[in-house]
């Protein structure tokens, strides 16, 4: 509060006067002391503090403490529900990985299994088809070998035939008289048998 020097030059006001400017009855001033640190209010201060600690120590423990609690507990109990939640997804998603691994596994071993049968089936296919060609190639050429030697037996028996009228055409030419066939079929087979030994 402001106070002018006029102001603080009048004489204090009479006990029981009342203040002017706040309505407040004036009861004189105790040596200018602020009245918290007057020591003549302590009890009452005192027993005010014990009153007031009391109502909030109450109001504490009865409102309070117990809401909070309340409050602690639910957190509490949705944290345990959400970890517990979150270790029966991880043992759901472990159980699921370890399925899916050993289906895998056994995927692929039936994978190597089917591979395994079809490489050793194309083997074995492989193998009847080569014996069958190599089988039916052996019967052409003892078929071939067969006409060969026909051919060759007819072409021999054809030579025979040919050296005779040969040589019975170069006697003719030569001696000027048609030679016998019994005498020109001797002499070939005695040359032909001098040629072969």
């Amino acid at each position: 509060m402001f106070v002018t020097p006029a102001y603080a030059e009048e004489a204090p006001p009479a006990a029981g006067a009342v203040h002017t400017e706040t309505g407040a009855p004036n009861e004189g001033h105790h040596g200018g002391v602020f009245p918290p640190f007057d020591h003549t209010t302590y009890p009452s201060q005192l027993l005010w503090l014990v009153i007031t600690f009391v109502i909030f120590y109450v109001a504490m423990q009865k409102i309070v403490i117990p809401r909070v609690g309340t409050i602690l507990e639910s957190r509490h109990d949705r944290i345990a529900q959400d970890i517990e939640e979150a270790s029966r997804l991880k043992a759901e998603a472990d159980a699921a990985v370890a399925t899916y691994e050993s289906e895998l596994a056994a995927a692929r071993a039936k994978a190597n299994s089917i591979g395994a049968t079809a490489r050793d089936a194309a083997k074995a296919k492989a193998e009847e088809d080569r014996k069958a060609i190599e089988a039916s190639l052996a019967e052409k050429l003892k078929a071939a070998e067969g006409r060969i030697a026909e051919i060759k037996a007819k072409a021999f028996g054809d030579v025979g035939a040919i050296a005779e009228e040969t040589a019975g055409a170069v006697v003719e030419q030569l001696v000027g008289n048609v030679a016998g066939k019994a005498d020109v079929a001797s002499a070939v087979a005695a040359a032909a048998a001098k040629q072969e030994g």
